[in-house]
């Protein structure tokens, strides 16, 4: 992480805290979309997609390699994903039940 000179760790929590209330604001994944465009680069936004894409199959429980073939995303970042699934802060699940949540209450309305 990156330390900043004649910055609090309490003005870094705060920072982050509106980061994450900025993001939670937003209504709509075109509106988040743009917001990341806008606060990443390219490969910042990548490295995030990459991530996310191999939490599904990580909880199929695909050996990485499987993984890696699928996605072309690189072992280590899939152990990285994994480690945090596993003993991480709960984010990887809670956005994962909420966008099922999300599929199933479509299904419902449209069946």
């Amino acid at each position: 992480m990156k330390i900043h000179q004649n910055v609090t760790p309490r003005q870094e929590a705060l920072a982050e805290r509106n980061l994450c209330a900025a993001v939670a604001a937003l209504e709509t994944p075109e509106e988040v979309r743009a917001f990341f465009r806008d606060l990443c680069t390219p490969a910042e936004i990548q490295a995030m997609a990459d991530r996310w894409a191999v939490v599904e199959p990580l909880k199929r429980g695909l050996p990485y390699r499987e993984i890696h073939r699928l996605t072309a995303v690189s072992v280590t970042t899939i152990g990285r994903v994994a480690r945090f699934l596993s003993r991480g802060n709960g984010g990887y699940e809670t956005a994962g039940r909420r966008l099922e949540e999300l599929r199933r209450g479509v299904a419902r309305a449209a069946g």
